[in-house]
């Protein structure tokens, strides 16, 4: 072994931080492996400490619950503590109703996942949090008793107070570490087992409450209003939506408007609906219904340009959320005040089904959650503009043509046929990093100008004033991004200040690249009506190498052209205690945004679910059992099917639903639309085979416009751009363009 000798002055030499013991003088040996060992030690860096392992922590629980006839209600409060930054999902309770959420006097973000209540609170913070829950109480002759989810905290304690004296209580789950009996009734104090489900029971010396006894009706409710605001009255439309959590109500009582008269009230449970005073009284013919849905209209006459406008409210709800959505007919300027807990809310963010009532342009959207005390209203007042008889200038269509090279520069030319009264220049807001370079008016060459808030293009020239249609063109350069081996890449059309009735946009892009994936406001083109694709073609400049319609067209606002996207692969099968299916029409499209809800027969239990933009919905925690199914849609007739469910294999369901009305509805047995089911799947597989071979076919022969502007390239525009001689040309349309840019994104890998 080679050995090598040391000599160290004693008392200099440090290890760490801690200085070692100073032996007597004299000299050290070590083996040559010891040495490197104390080196390499010496030059490790100290370690990082470690960061928290969990987001966040519940520390305790106290649950403080009072037993009433027919339930189990009270509160229970959360300490814990957020260890993260950001906002961050914390689970507090599942199993239970709960009808409000408190954090140390404010409310208290909730939402439903996966079965589990969980409140949304930002980090790093420590928290204490207050939520009003109720259970339901199993009652027998003599005895009672419920099963108590205990959240997951590190100690979780419960007060429980029962009626009658010297109750005996029994508990599986946790300890009673105390018991009090006075003023006729017992308190138990427990420590449970936190994250399990504990089962109370006890039997009590009084009468047991007779079974016939009418139950406390609690229950939730949820409005979406309309205010319309129309020449000569207001209008009022409520679509409301009752969820009764305890009870069998048969009468519900809504606080109409003061000033308004009831136009009708409609719902599927709705017997009769009558007016009391200020109040309308709204029947059903089954109180046993967990769920209610009431469509409800009032109006008034109006002359004035101002009014106040009260919502309509559910006397009695344990809670009542809503959202509000203001419509003014005609040209009008609109402005609301709003009283009451109501807040502002983005237009786009308001329920589908509100904005389906809506016939005029909306104007401003809240929501609101109401509280004791409170009475949301409007304070409207508006000023009305007459209509114009004709626009300044409009475009009846535009033909463009964009050439992309490999640097990613694009060039683009739009040609416009106007119909112009007296507009002098068109406004272009033209995407970041874009130039104008050359623009004509009907042929001869003018001078585009540019401004403080965009740049303008002539729309006449000097002694020019054309009394039919006529074709303006401008050509803008933009510099974008070079390719690379592959990636993503998009294009933008500018906003122009006058209408377009039908745009359409041919891309050329290199002949190396392969492109996939086009998105954006783009939808393909086979799904256009026939009568609008021959009509294009018909319009369609003569073609190069090949011609067609492209695959792709954007769909502008307010297009009533648009078909339902593709039907996509079918998802992968559903699993235990699930149930999920598809929904299409009687052409085999999907439907998106329709209503299914499954009900157990002998539990009562209701899940819902909305289909997405593929058709398809599903339900988890679904039991074994007899299931009625129902798929709505309006616009339709609604399905029901019969099925004996197997939770052990999961299963699912297609509905085809046909044009129709909404109250017409079909029942049918689920053996009996076996075969149709499965017919569904076929024709939903083979659209989505013929859609990606429609897909993978999209590239076109360049058309003369792709042509001309390369040929205009050399020598004519006031720049140079190597633009490409061989490539796929792609064709777009996009009908009715308001103000609004045109976008086109796409992914391309080199071949």
């Amino acid at each position: 072994m080679k050995r090598m000798i040391l000599f160290v002055t004693l008392g200099s030499f440090v290890y760490g931080q801690t200085p070692l013991p100073i032996p007597t003088a004299g000299n050290v040996t070590l083996p040559l492996d010891e040495y490197n060992k104390l080196v390499e030690q010496a030059a490790k860096p100290p370690r990082r400490p470690e960061g928290p392992p969990l987001s966040h922590a519940i520390k305790s629980a106290q649950l403080d619950l009072q037993v009433g006839n027919t339930g189990v209600t009270g509160k229970i409060l959360f300490d814990g503590e957020v260890f993260l930054k950001g906002d961050r999902k914390v689970p507090l309770v599942s199993g239970m109703v709960v009808t409000d959420a408190q954090r140390q006097g404010s409310e208290l973000p909730m939402q439903l996942e996966n079965g589990a209540q969980v409140a949304l609170i930002s980090g790093p913070t420590e928290f204490s949090a207050t939520l009003d829950v109720g259970l339901p109480l199993n009652l027998e002759p003599g005895r009672a008793s419920f099963y108590l989810p205990v959240p997951t905290a590190g100690t979780a304690r419960l007060s429980l107070s029962i009626p009658g004296e010297q109750t005996q209580v029994t508990l599986a789950g946790g300890i009673i570490t105390n018991r009090i009996s006075a003023n006729g009734r017992t308190v138990i104090e427990a420590t449970l087992i936190p994250g399990q489900t504990a089962n109370i029971g006890w039997a009590s010396r009084l009468a047991p409450v007779p079974v016939a006894a009418p139950k406390e009706v609690r229950f939730l409710s949820d409005v979406k209003t309309l205010v319309s605001v129309t020449e000569a009255e207001l209008g009022i439309t409520a679509l409301a939506e009752v969820s009764v959590i305890q009870g069998e109500p048969d009468v519900f009582t809504i606080q109409s408007p003061e000033g308004y008269e009831l136009s009708t009230a409609t719902g599927p449970t709705l017997e009769s609906s009558d007016v009391d005073g200020k109040n309308v009284v709204l029947r059903v013919n089954t109180p046993q219904s967990r769920s209610h849905q009431f469509l409800i209209s009032f109006v008034r006459a109006n002359m004035n340009p101002k009014a106040e406008v009260p919502l309509p409210t559910f006397v009695g709800t344990q809670r009542e959320t809503g959202e509000v959505l203001i419509e003014g007919e005609g040209a009008i300027e609109l402005k609301a005040t709003e009283h009451g807990g109501l807040r502002r809310m983005d237009l786009k963010e308001t329920s589908a089904y509100l904005q389906s009532l809506a016939r005029s342009s909306p104007e401003s959207a809240y929501r609101y959650q109401k509280k004791a005390g409170e009475t949301p209203s409007l304070a409207l007042e508006w000023v009305r503009f007459p209509d114009s008889s004709v626009l300044a200038a409009v475009a009846q269509r535009a033909v463009v043509t964009t050439l992309v090279t490999n640097e990613g520069r694009s060039l683009t030319e739009i040609k416009l046929t106007l119909k112009n009264k007296s507009q002098p220049f068109l406004k272009v807001g033209l995407p970041t990093g874009a130039t104008i370079l050359s623009a004509e008016v009907a042929g001869e060459k003018v001078k585009p100008v540019e401004g403080a808030d965009g740049n303008r293009v002539p729309l006449l020239r000097p002694g020019f004033r054309p009394a039919d249609a006529y074709t303006i063109s401008f050509v803008f350069l933009h510099a974008g991004l070079p390719f690379a081996k592959k990636g993503g890449a998009e294009l933008t059309l500018p906003k122009m200040d006058i209408p377009l009735g039908l745009l359409e946009w041919e891309v050329f892009l290199p002949a190396q690249y392969k492109i996939a994936d086009f998105g954006g406001n783009a939808l393909q083109a086979r799904l256009l009506p026939a009568a609008a694709e021959e009509e294009l073609a018909e319009d369609r400049l003569p073609s190069g190498v090949g011609g067609g319609i492209g695959s792709i067209f954007a769909a502008g606002t307010g297009a009533a052209m648009m078909a339902p996207p593709p039907p996509p692969a079918l998802s992968a099968g559903v699993g235990p205690n699930v149930l999920g299916g598809t929904i299409v029409d009687p052409a085999g499209a999907v439907i998106p945004g329709a209503s299914v809800v499954v009900r157990h027969v002998n539990s009562g239990l209701e899940y819902r679910a909305i289909t997405n933009g593929n058709g398809e919905w599903q339900v988890q925690g679904v039991v074994s059992g007899r299931l009625t199914i129902n798929a709505s849609r309006p616009g339709f007739n609604s399905r029901e099917q019969r099925l004996d469910y197997d939770a052990a294999g999961g299963h699912r369901v297609n509905f085809q639903l046909a044009v129709g009305s909404a109250s017409e509805s079909v029942s049918v047995e689920a053996n009996a639309t076996r075969s149709e089911s499965k017919q569904i799947e076929r024709d939903l597989r083979q659209n989505a085979a013929a859609a990606k071979k429609d897909e993978g076919a999209a590239s076109q022969g360049a058309s003369q416009n792709v042509m001309d502007l390369q040929q205009r390239v050399v020598g004519v525009l006031p720049i140079a751009v190597n633009v490409p001689r061989t490539g796929n040309a792609y064709r777009f349309a996009r009908p009715l363009v308001m103000d609004e840019e045109t976008r086109l994104t796409f992914s391309y890998r080199a071949k």
